[in-house]
């Protein structure tokens, strides 16, 4: 999973990806000669991987990973019509979601009170222009290409999707409110827009404030899904052992790190779940979007498990737990085979039968 932060100059974004990675990433405004991000992988917690490492005593134990991707922060700069389209955003397009941090504190540098809500609606009509330059570009092309008779049925697909993309972007709203068919999505879906991706808010507070922005929070959350830190605090617990974070969390109120409440967070805004490899080589835990079959599962450990798919042979981490032993499973009668059609459920430990 990849998770992209942006945010404009001066927001904590950069804090924030220090709390989230551990990592210490120079926490000043990107000078105009810095355009590549700061990235860090994190490993996910889960405490049903390390149950399953100590009942199998695998040689390796793999959990699930997210990347976390720090862009260049964004400029109030009205010259530059395409706030998106620099060289330093070009990973942007392959971030699974993205987390606008959004300040506020008082900044520092000016003494400027936060103004978290036009700060959100500055960005994401930035958003939309640079995928409304990205649409009516291709627009024109399609346009060209039927002027000289070329009148593939995926060409008028595509052309018909794009018009409905930019009267949705003009209407000020962002791709990712609009229902395109199977399709359209299909034929657009290689420009990878902007707001067609999910969209997280972090709502970076300093520790006088924190926990008392509910009006903001309330007002948001009626068009996205938003979390608040404390940005500078939680990267100060980096600095800290595990007793003496816990104890300043408990000041706060926070029960969970920023990197545990953010891997929860994202996984609810992009519908994802984790299903499990055991053995005694390795215990493994994947992501999957919930919903996948069980040969969109086989896919994710390998390619030949899902080009020659046979049976997932099947068993709940739960019912594990509850059993004691893999035994006592299938003793009882929670050891299945499943098809291809199969949905994978969150905590399923999958065996592949596949014969290529």
């Amino acid at each position: 999973m990849r998770i992209g932060l942006i945010g404009v100059q001066n927001s904590g974004k950069t804090t924030i990806f220090n709390a989230l990675t551990g990592l210490e990433a120079e926490v000043t405004s990107y000078s105009s000669q810095k355009i590549e991000p700061n990235m860090g992988v994190v490993q996910v917690e889960d405490g049903r991987v390390n149950n399953l490492s100590q009942m199998y005593n695998p040689k390796k134990t793999i959990f699930a990973t997210i990347e976390y991707i720090d862009f260049v922060g964004l400029t109030n700069n009205k010259d530059n019509n395409d706030a998106f389209g620099g060289s330093g955003m070009g990973l942007i397009k392959t971030a699974d979601a993205l987390a606008l941090v959004v300040r506020n504190f008082d900044d520092p540098t000016s003494g400027d009170k936060p103004e978290p809500v036009l700060e959100i609606e500055s960005i994401e009509s930035d958003m939309i222009i640079s995928d409304l330059i990205i649409a009516e570009k291709r627009l024109e092309k399609v346009e060209l290409s039927k002027k000289r008779g070329i009148k593939e049925a995926s060409l008028i697909i595509e052309e018909k999707a794009l018009y409905k993309i930019i009267t949705h972007l003009e209407d000020s709203s962002p791709i990712r409110t609009l229902e395109l068919a199977n399709d359209e999505e299909k034929a657009v879906r290689g420009f990878q827009f902007i707001t067609q991706k999910p969209l997280m808010i972090i709502l970076n507070s300093d520790e006088d404030n924190f926990g008392g922005n509910e009006s903001v929070i309330n007002e948001l959350k009626k068009r996205y899904k938003i979390i608040e830190f404390a940005g500078n605090f939680e990267m100060e617990l980096n600095k800290l052992d595990q007793e003496e974070a816990k104890e300043f969390m408990q000041d706060l109120n926070i029960k969970e790190s920023a990197r545990d409440r953010l891997t929860k967070f994202s996984y609810e805004l992009l519908g994802y779940c984790s299903f499990f490899t055991v053995g005694e080589d390795e215990v493994r835990a994947w992501t999957i979007t919930s919903g996948n079959d069980a040969v969109e599962a086989a896919g994710k450990i390998h390619s030949d498990l899902a080009r020659g798919f046979i049976r997932a042979e099947c068993f709940s981490y739960g019912d594990l737990i509850e059993c004691g032993n893999e035994k006592n499973v299938r003793e009882n009668g929670l050891f299945r085979l499943e098809g291809k059609k199969y949905i994978v459920q969150d905590g399923d430990i999958l065996n592949i039968r596949f014969s290529v």
